[in-house]
């Protein structure tokens, strides 16, 4: 349990880490993959590798939604 937590920190700090140079566009981009990211880590550490995929697509799908009704002027 501890390592594979460890595993999902150090993933989480590296995908953060780099989310500045990804070069979204827009913010429906960026909260995208920054729901992504959160969802991925939410949903592994509660519930494993299908916990992670699904916390990944409806985080990702949410961040999308809300990044882009920012968007609209």
């Amino acid at each position: 349990m501890t390592r594979r937590l460890l595993v999902v920190l150090i993933l989480a700090l590296l995908c953060f880490g780099l989310m500045p140079v990804s070069g979204c566009s827009n913010n429906a981009q960026t909260y995208g993959a920054v729901g992504g990211v959160g969802g991925v880590i939410i949903g592994g550490i509660t519930g494993g590798v299908g916990g992670a995929v699904i916390g990944g697509v409806v985080g990702g799908g949410g961040g999308y939604i809300i990044g882009n009704e920012q968007d609209k002027p």
